[in-house]
């Protein structure tokens, strides 16, 4: 068989999943709406909630609205457009607001405290070191951004971060071949830049203490001679 085929036959063969993942992408996210969410498949909730969170880093980073201020402001807002709609709905043939179509549901908020206590659950688990390389990868990964934080600002490592979870699960998701492609070339070239190294390198090294630990062994053996 040519070299030609058997390159195709590595570029089309099916590649190891990213990080040894054997569940799809959806139920890694955890499912239900939160991962809906973050993949897209409802394209309108997705797009507004982007829409909405580059509104208000806008408002606090580009137009430096302090957080009292701006919730002040929408609190006003909210209240002149409650009173004009209340008070106009008897001239006009709009039916006057409901507090029912403003409270939240309550399936929305058990799904926020389940969530919530999935993540104090998995906080616990993770501190209690049952893992220890999840624990000490945790620690470093806090630590890293610890140290992002103190050169960018809280709301623009928010928004980056809210971005990062708005476009690189949906964007693996539909192309997820190519990305574990790249993943595993990247995985060999490493492994193979590795090996280089340990055979040019470490081993000439460990070649040379060995050559020089014999040198001095034979030096040692002509003083004791010579002093016998």
């Amino acid at each position: 068989m040519s070299r030609y085929s058997h390159g195709l036959h590595d570029q089309y063969a099916p590649q190891p999943r990213l990080f040894g993942r054997q569940r799809p992408i959806h139920a890694i996210l955890g499912g239900g709406k939160f991962a809906d969410l973050l993949l897209w498949k409802d394209k309108k909730l997705s797009a507004a909630i982007l829409i909405g969170f580059t509104i208000i880093w806008f408002l606090f980073e580009v137009v430096e609205y302090h957080f009292v201020t701006l919730l002040c402001h929408i609190l006003i807002g909210i209240m002149l457009i409650l009173f004009i709609w209340y008070n106009a709905a008897g001239l006009i043939t709009w039916s006057p607001p409901n507090i029912h179509d403003i409270q939240l549901p309550e399936s929305t908020c058990r799904y926020f405290f389940s969530k919530l206590n999935w993540f104090l659950f998995n906080f616990y688990q993770v501190s209690c070191g049952q893992n220890f390389t999840i624990f000490f990868l945790t620690i470093v990964a806090l630590w890293i951004i610890s140290v992002i934080g103190t050169y960018i600002s809280t709301m623009n490592l928010l928004y980056f971060v809210f971005l990062c979870l708005e476009i690189l699960p949906v964007m693996y998701e539909r192309y997820e071949y190519e990305v574990e492609y790249l993943a595993s070339k990247g995985n060999q070239d490493m492994r193979r830049l590795y090996k280089e190294f340990d055979l040019k390198v470490l081993k000439q090294n460990s070649k040379r203490t060995c050559e020089g630990k014999e040198v001095q062994l034979n030096l040692k053996f002509v003083l004791q001679t010579m002093r016998a």
